[in-house]
């Protein structure tokens, strides 16, 4: 497997600590879109990062929450 590439790496560090905490705010999500767009090229490995935390998010591992808002 290659190497992530630095924009994928930093990507991932924001994702993992989504993850981590299990919720996500839509200021996060859009932070993590600027970040995948910052080179202007959402490369495979952006996008399969991308798709982990759709995926968690459609399968409520991952919670969207409006930041302030309770966590269940």
């Amino acid at each position: 497997m290659s190497a992530l590439s630095s924009s994928a790496v930093k990507l991932k560090k924001m994702i993992d600590e989504a993850i981590a905490d299990e919720v996500i705010t839509p200021e996060e999500c859009e932070q993590i879109m600027i970040l995948a767009d910052e080179d202007g090229i959402i490369d495979s490995q952006e996008k399969a990062l991308l798709a982990q935390l759709q995926n968690m998010i459609e399968s409520g591992a991952v919670k969207r929450v409006n930041k302030g808002d309770p966590i269940a």
